[in-house]
């Protein structure tokens, strides 16, 4: 048997990619029994039996699996966002950053345009990026221009034996991103409207594809409406800023709204941490307390 990675399910076949090449595989009678499901990313072992042919004999444990996009055992998700055109939605971004924190997979942001924005920047009508806050905070970021190819391959090499998942609002380039990065198979890119300045949606399923030495899932994004099941105090565990000065506040149940002698409010004042992430952050406390009073 040799070990792989399933990269999508289709019309009972699955396919698996395994010593760099695609299997179509089909499933041993037990797991149909069984009725085992199977995720983009399961990690699998595959007995061949012909040319490109196979059947699937285990499956490994999940070191973690998403609902939405359903996949498992992701090393990191790509959020994407476009530095103008439009301009980056910071309430999003921090919403799947805590998605993503919750989920125990490393956050990478990429954001895109470079190059119509560094036009911006000549003519005056762009401000400066908040790109600095997020590196400060310790996030891994990149900025990358999908048409001049600037800052690609630095993010191709992180890529590298890892599985990775692309998310973001349409219009930012996600799929754009993927083909710069990707000499193999194309996908399907949006356009762009310039009276909305929003992009249509254009990705309709989740697969795994080979991209830039690992495998790369371009998805319909993670679901940007609710908050993870998690509690009051575990939310400022998804800011990692807050996270670092927690021990530092009067009081230990501290969710950093109105008490007194609060480190991370301290930190606000002085600049310390940006007013955006504060301000979404008491947005998020509202949801996760309405959420903890519904149950």
């Amino acid at each position: 048997m040799i070990e792989g990675v399933l990269l999508k399910g289709y019309g009972g076949f699955y396919y698996v990619y395994a010593e760099d090449r695609v299997w179509e595989c089909s499933l041993r009678g037990r797991f149909r029994v069984k009725d085992q499901d199977f995720l983009p990313g399961d990690r699998v072992k595959i007995l061949p039996d012909e040319e490109n042919k196979a059947t699937i004999e285990a499956v490994e444990p999940r070191r973690n699996a998403l609902i939405r996009p359903t996949i498992a055992n992701v090393d990191q998700a790509i959020l994407v966002f476009a530095m103008t055109s439009p301009k980056p939605d910071l309430n999003l971004m921090d919403r799947l950053l805590v998605q993503v924190t919750d989920a125990e997979i490393d956050p990478i942001l990429v954001f895109t345009k470079l190059d119509k924005y560094e036009e911006d920047l000549k003519t005056g009508s762009e401000e400066l990026t908040i790109m600095d806050v997020y590196r400060k905070i310790g996030y891994t970021v990149f900025e990358v221009s999908n048409e001049t190819g600037q800052g690609i391959e630095a993010v191709g090499a992180g890529l590298k034996n890892k599985i990775s998942v692309l998310a973001g609002p349409s219009g930012a380039g996600k799929s754009s991103l993927f083909n710069a990065l990707s000499t193999g198979k194309k996908l399907k890119t949006g356009e762009l409207s310039l009276k909305s300045k929003r992009g249509r949606h254009t990705t309709r399923h989740v697969e795994l594809m080979v991209c830039a030495g690992g495998l790369v899932a371009d998805t319909p994004g993670f679901s940007a409406l609710f908050l993870p099941d998690m509690n009051r105090l575990e939310l400022a565990e998804c800011f990692p800023e807050f996270a670092q000065r927690r021990s530092q506040c009067r009081f230990s149940s501290c969710i950093h709204d109105k008490e007194p002698n609060c480190a991370i409010k301290e930190a606000l004042e002085n600049g310390e941490i940006a007013s955006s992430r504060y301000e979404h952050y008491l947005i998020f406390l509202q949801e996760v307390i309405a959420a903890e009073r519904r149950y």
